[in-house]
């Protein structure tokens, strides 16, 4: 390298701060080479940018170099830089790169000439901060016009990233918000499903609140130190996740993992990732707030960021970590024989219930009838499970034991909706409460006999002589599906309205392959969605709810 293209090439503000004299001639070759190899090594480094965040990527094992220096005619000055690590823990440094009284400046001819009382080496670089691991970092200093700093970066575990920022003008306010003198979160009430969080305000939300706001981070896993090593987690789960919390609350960037929340003032973001769910909540200004929804007898690590909405930088309050309250144990209800009771399950208030039942007979039968929604059973005698499966429609279990044998039955909603089931326990097989029941519940309607002013449906019968009552109901296009989802099959015709009713016959046969029996609905209007309902009833008038069914008439005949 000649030394007429390296100062050509060299940066002009970089030259000035390295040179302390005005020499014009060389010192020995040793020192020239010492010193043009840390200039060089100076210049292929890149130029920090002062009052900006500045995001750097970092290749394992390979170091990066930043540098800066001072405005020309600044003896000395304050200056901070924050180093924030995104991800894995790494190693970064400030060096000092200080000139002597020698300085090189091209000649003529590539000749110097030395103006120097000394000889000795024109550059000297030190290390003045070193520091290792994953937490946000800042040094405050004092800066000289007469030196260089360089800042070094290594991650030794993986790629990663992180976002440094410098800054030499303490005057004019802060990038990141402030956090209080006691940055600690508090937990001040635990429940079941619930953790009470309060913190201490920051500075910057009782100066300009307006455009500053507190974000919450609730996970099951551990507490972050940043806002963006949070987010870096999230995307390592194999979802994308938008760019800084405070600004990524927009219905349009949400992926099929994310489900957004918005009520009282609160934006949530719920994140489904592989190792549970991520919450983001953001509550504005408010500095107490209770997290819902959560799961009893768990372990949560809540995390505070205060966010700039201007400028997305946020500054992170030191994390806390709680486990909700164990799930009470559910009141167990007595079953009484031959008696019906019918249980709502409710997500919210209770979501599982207990019966019990003490055998006085050795063979004993539960019958269970899905009203609405889904419900699992989970049946014991003596405490070994003898039964556990998913309802739907009518199911018996017959079981025989002992005497006094001690059952415990358990409900529990599989849906997040309610969901509600009928149970009976009796002895007496001879006796069915519910009627017989045929091999499906299923309406079926015939496209190819629809008029404009008629439907023809069809539904199986049983060899036990019974009742069935159809109803009908106008409905519009946008009600179907409420209407299927909301149904309560376990629902008699006493809530249906007079009006609905269509008509009730009893049949059966004895011969299952022709237990069918058809029915013509007539005095439709044309081109309209109707709900037809078949009521079963049985010898204890206990009734039975076909499945509904949706049919249109004809618009044109």
């Amino acid at each position: 390298l000649k030394m007429s293209w390296f100062w050509f090439y060299l940066p002009l503000h970089l030259l000035m701060a390295a040179c302390l004299c005005h020499s014009i001639k060389a010192p020995t070759t040793t020192s020239q080479q010492s010193f043009q190899t840390d200039l060089f090594n100076f210049y292929h480094s890149l130029i920090l940018a002062d009052g900006k965040e500045t995001t750097i990527h970092l290749l394992k094992d390979i170091p990066k170099r930043y540098y800066f220096v001072l405005e020309e005619g600044r003896a000395l000055a304050p200056f901070t830089i924050t180093v924030t690590p995104c991800d894995v823990p790494i190693e970064w440094s400030i060096l000092v790169h200080k000139a002597s009284a020698i300085c090189f400046l091209p000649a003529g001819d590539h000749d110097t000439q030395e103006v120097s009382k000394s000889q000795k080496a024109p550059s000297m670089v030190s290390t003045i901060f070193n520091y290792k691991g994953n937490s946000v970092e800042t040094y405050m200093g004092m800066s000289s016009h007469s030196a260089l700093y360089m800042l070094e970066f290594l991650s030794s575990e993986r790629d990663t990233h992180i976002t440094v920022y410098l800054t030499t003008d303490t005057t004019s306010g802060h990038l990141y918000p402030e956090l209080p003198m006691d940055p600690r979160i508090d937990v001040i009430g635990i429940g079941h499903t619930t953790v009470t969080l309060t913190w201490k305000h920051s500075p910057s939300v009782l100066g300009h609140g307006e455009n500053i706001q507190y974000c919450l981070l609730v996970n099951v896993k551990h507490n972050y130190k940043s806002l963006c090593a949070a987010e870096t987690a999230i995307r390592s789960s194999g979802m994308k996740l938008p760019p800084t919390l405070a600004l990524s609350l927009s219905p349009y960037l949400l992926e099929p993992q994310q489900v957004m929340i918005l009520s009282n003032s609160e934006l949530s973001i719920i994140n489904k990732v592989g190792s549970g769910e991520v919450r983001q909540i953001c509550m504005g200004t408010k500095n107490t707030y209770t997290v819902p929804n959560l799961s009893p007898s768990t372990q949560y690590y809540f995390d505070v960021f205060v966010v700039n909405l201007l400028t997305n930088a946020s500054a992170a309050y030191t994390g806390t970590f709680a486990r909700t309250l164990e799930e009470p144990e559910p009141k167990v209800m007595e079953l009484k024989d031959g008696k019906v009771i019918q249980i709502v399950l409710d997500r919210k208030k209770q979501k599982l219930y207990s019966l019990q039942y003490q055998a006085r007979h050795k063979k004993i039968q539960f019958t269970f009838q899905l009203c609405r929604g889904q419900v699992r059973v989970h049946i014991t005698k003596n405490g070994k499970t003898v039964a556990s499966e998913n309802i739907s429609g009518l199911r018996y279990f017959s079981l025989k034991g002992k005497l006094l044998d001690t059952y415990l039955v358990q409900l529990r909603s599989t849906e997040e909706s309610n969901s509600s089931v009928k149970v009976q326990v009796s002895p007496h097989f001879h006796k069915p409460l519910f009627p017989l029941l045929p091999e499906s519940l299923k309406i079926k309607s015939f496209s190819k006999l629809r008029t404009c002013n008629s439907v023809t449906i069809a539904w199986l019968g049983t060899q036990e002589e019974s009742k069935y009552c159809v109803y009908k109901k106008r409905i519009e296009e946008d009600q179907v599906w409420m209407e299927l989802q909301s149904a309560d099959r376990c629902s008699g015709p006493e809530s249906r309205h007079k009006s609905e009713k269509v008509l009730c016959k009893y049949f059966y046969d004895i011969n299952l392959q022709r237990a069918v029996t058809t029915e013509t609905i007539k005095g439709l209007d044309a081109g309209t969605l109707y709900l037809f309902d078949v009521y079963l009833f049985g010898p204890s008038g206990i009734p039975v709810r076909y499945h509904s069914k949706v049919v249109k008439t004809r618009k044109k005949c």
